[in-house]
C-alpha cells in the first residue's frame, strides 16, 4: 500500500504544477463556515449584558474550553500558513518558528498565567496599574497593547489576502485588497455582535477544525512516504534547489545573531501578548486558568509537531518554487499541499479551516484592542472610572470599527510578506514593551511607576524604530517598501537589542525615579498573585 502511495505521490508532484481551483466550491465552503460561526456568535451574544460579559465572556468557560480557545487564538495564520511555508522553503530555519512558539508557552505557564489571573480584571493594564500610578501606567499599557495588536493583525490580514486569492484564482494587488476588506468586515461583525463569548466559541470550533485537519494531512503525507520520516526528508531534499541545506541551519538566517534575535522574540513574546493574556480572565478561578494553559500547551505542542511533517511534505509534494510562484507566495504552502493530497475538495476544506483560523484570531485581537482603549484609556484615564458598563461597551464597539479599518489598510500594505515573519515582529514588540513591566510588577517590590513607563515606552520605541530601520521595512525586494533604502540596522528582528533594553530601562527608572508608591499595594499584589487570596474580589469588582 505504501509503495502505491509513494508512486502516486510522484504523479501528484508532476500534476500540481498547475493548481486547478474551484471558486464555486471554495466560496460555498467559506460561506458555510461563516454562516455557522455567525449563528454561534449571535446565540452567544444573547447574554452580553455587562462589561464582564463583553470583555471576559462572563467568566463562564472551563479550563479545557479555554484551553481550546487559547490554542485557537494562538494558532494563527502564522502557525498554519506561515510556518508550513517557511519549513517548505527554508527547512530547518523555518522550523525554528514552531520551536520558539511552543517553548514560549512554558514561560507563560510558569511566570504569568495564574499570577495575571489572580491580580487582574479585564486587561493587562489592570495588572500593571494595580500597585502603581493609574493614569500613566494605564495609558502606556494601552498604547503598547494597541501597537502589538496592530502588528499581529497585519500578519493575519496578509495571510487572508493570499489565501483567498489562491482559492479564487485572483492574482494582483487589487483583487487581494478586496479580499482583505471582506475579511475585515466579517471580523468586525463577530466582535460587535458576540463580544468575548462569541469570539471564544469561534476559537474553540476553529481549534477543533485546525488540529483535526492538520492531523489528517500529516497521516496522509506520512502514508505516502511509507510512514518514514527519512523518506519524507529525502523527498523534500530532492525537490529543493538547495539540496540537503534545508535540513540544517543557515538557509534563511545565515547570520547567527539574527537567528538568536528571532529566537528570543519568539520565546519571550508570548508572555507579553495582550490578546493571549486576556484569555486568562474568561475562567472563573485561578485553578481553571492553570488547567486552561496546560490544555493549551498539549494542543499547541501537538500542532507544532504536525507542522514539521506538513512543511517538509509541502516541500516534497509541491516544491518550493511552485509555492513561491503561487498567489500568496510562501503562505500558500498548506493549501497547495492539500490540493496535492486530495484535490480541490480537500484544498477547499483546509483553506476554509485556514480562513477560520484568520477570522478567529483577528476577532480576538480586535476585542483585545477595543477593550484596551475603552476600559483603560476611556473609562479609567479620561473618565476617571466614572462611566457605566454599557457606556464603556459602547465605546469598545466604536473602537472595534476604527481598529478594523486600520487593520484593513495595514493588511493591504503588507501583502506578500510571510505571516510567520510578521507575527515574529509582533512578538518582539510584546517582549520588549510588555514583558519587562509584567515581570517586574509581579516579582520586584521596588518597581516604580517611572520604571514601568520608561520600560514600556522605551521598549516599544526601540522595537518599532529598529524594525523601521531594518531590511524588513526597506531596501530589499522582499521588504515592505523596496523603493526606500533606510535600512541601517542589519538584523531582521530587533529582539536581541530591544528586549534587554526594555528590562534595563525598567530597572534604571525604578532606581532614579521618585519612589512614592504605596508599599502595602505591592505586598497585597504579591499575596494575591502567589496565593490567590482576594483574587475573586479582584476580578469581579
Amino acid at each position: 500500500m505504501s509503495e502505491w502511495l509513494t508512486s502516486a505521490g510522484s504523479t501528484i508532484v508532476a500534476a500540481v504544477t498547475t493548481v486547478e481551483t474551484n471558486p464555486v466550491l471554495n466560496m460555498s465552503i467559506f460561506a458555510a463556515f461563516v454562516a455557522v460561526t455567525m449563528f454561534i456568535v449571535i446565540r452567544a451574544s444573547r447574554n452580553n449584558k455587562s462589561a464582564a460579559d463583553y470583555y471576559a465572556g462572563g467568566r463562564s468557560f472551563t479550563g479545557p474550553q479555554n484551553g481550546f480557545a487559547i490554542s485557537g487564538d494562538y494558532l494563527s495564520a502564522a502557525s498554519f500558513l506561515g510556518i508550513v511555508g517557511a519549513i517548505a522553503v527554508n527547512g530547518y530555519d523555518g522550523f525554528l518558528y514552531s520551536i520558539g512558539f511552543l517553548v514560549a508557552w512554558l514561560v507563560a505557564l510558569l511566570l504569568v498565567a495564574e499570577l495575571m489571573r489572580n491580580t487582574g480584571k479585564f486587561t493587562m493594564a489592570d495588572v500593571l496599574s494595580f500597585r502603581l500610578k493609574q493614569t500613566p501606567v494605564r495609558m502606556a499599557a494601552a498604547i503598547t497593547t494597541l501597537v502589538v495588536c496592530f502588528f499581529y493583525l497585519l500578519a493575519q490580514m496578509a495571510g487572508a489576502g493570499g489565501l483567498v486569492s489562491l482559492l479564487m484564482g485572483i492574482d494582483g494587488e487589487i483583487g487581494q485588497s478586496i479580499v482583505i476588506v471582506v475579511v475585515g468586515v466579517i471580523m468586525v461583525l463577530y466582535v460587535l455582535i458576540g463580544g468575548m463569548k462569541g469570539t471564544t466559541w469561534v476559537q474553540i470550533v476553529k481549534a477543533f477544525l485546525l488540529i483535526g485537519g492538520a492531523l489528517v494531512m500529516t497521516i496522509w503525507v506520512l502514508a505516502m512516504h511509507g510512514f518514514s520520516i527519512n523518506q519524507l526528508l529525502e523527498a523534500a531534499v530532492a525537490a529543493s534547489d538547495q539540496g540537503d541545506k534545508i535540513l540544517g541551519p543557515g538557509l534563511k538566517y545565515a547570520n547567527p545573531v539574527d537567528f538568536l534575535s528571532l529566537g528570543l522574540a519568539l520565546v519571550l513574546g508570548t508572555a507579553g501578548l495582550p490578546h493571549v493574556l486576556m484569555r486568562f480572565y474568561t475562567v472563573p478561578t485561578a485553578k481553571e486558568a492553570r488547567r486552561s494553559v496546560t490544555w493549551a500547551i498539549w494542543l499547541i505542542g501537538l500542532f507544532y509537531l504536525l507542522s514539521l511533517v506538513l512543511g517538509y511534505g509541502a516541500g516534497a509534494l509541491v516544491g518550493p518554487n511552485q509555492i513561491l510562484e503561487a498567489p500568496g507566495g510562501v503562505n500558500s504552502a498548506a493549501p497547495l499541499l492539500a490540493n496535492a493530497l486530495g484535490g480541490p475538495i480537500l484544498m477547499g476544506f483546509i483553506s476554509a479551516v485556514a480562513f477560520a483560523t484568520i477570522l478567529a484570531v483577528v476577532a480576538g485581537l480586535t476585542i483585545t484592542a477595543s477593550a484596551s482603549f475603552a476600559h483603560d484609556i476611556y473609562a479609567n484615564v479620561i473618565k476617571k472610572g466614572k462611566v457605566s458598563g454599557p457606556g464603556e461597551v459602547r465605546v469598545a464597539r466604536i473602537t472595534t470599527l476604527v481598529v478594523g479599518a486600520l487593520a484593513i489598510i495595514g493588511g493591504i500594505g503588507v501583502q506578500g510578506q510571510n505571516v510567520a515573519f510578521l507575527v515574529a515582529l509582533a512578538f518582539a514588540v510584546a517582549a520588549s514593551a510588555n514583558l519587562p513591566t509584567i515581570i517586574y510588577s509581579l516579582f520586584w517590590r521596588r518597581f516604580t511607576t517611572t520604571g514601568a513607563v520608561m520600560s514600556m515606552y522605551g521598549g516599544l520605541a526601540a522595537a518599532v524604530i529598529l524594525i523601521v530601520l531594518s531590511p524588513v521595512f526597506s531596501g530589499g525586494d522582499t521588504s515592505v517598501f523596496p523603493q526606500l533604502d533606510i535600512a541601517v540596522f542589519p538584523l531582521e528582528n530587533p529582539g536581541i537589542v530591544s528586549i534587554p533594553l526594555g528590562f534595563l530601562l525598567g530597572f534604571l527608572g525604578s532606581l532614579i525615579g521618585p519612589k512614592n508608591e504605596d508599599p502595602r499595594k505591592a505586598a497585597e499584589m504579591e499575596v494575591r498573585a502567589l496565593t490567590g487570596h482576594g483574587a475573586e474580589k479582584a476580578v469581579d469588582h
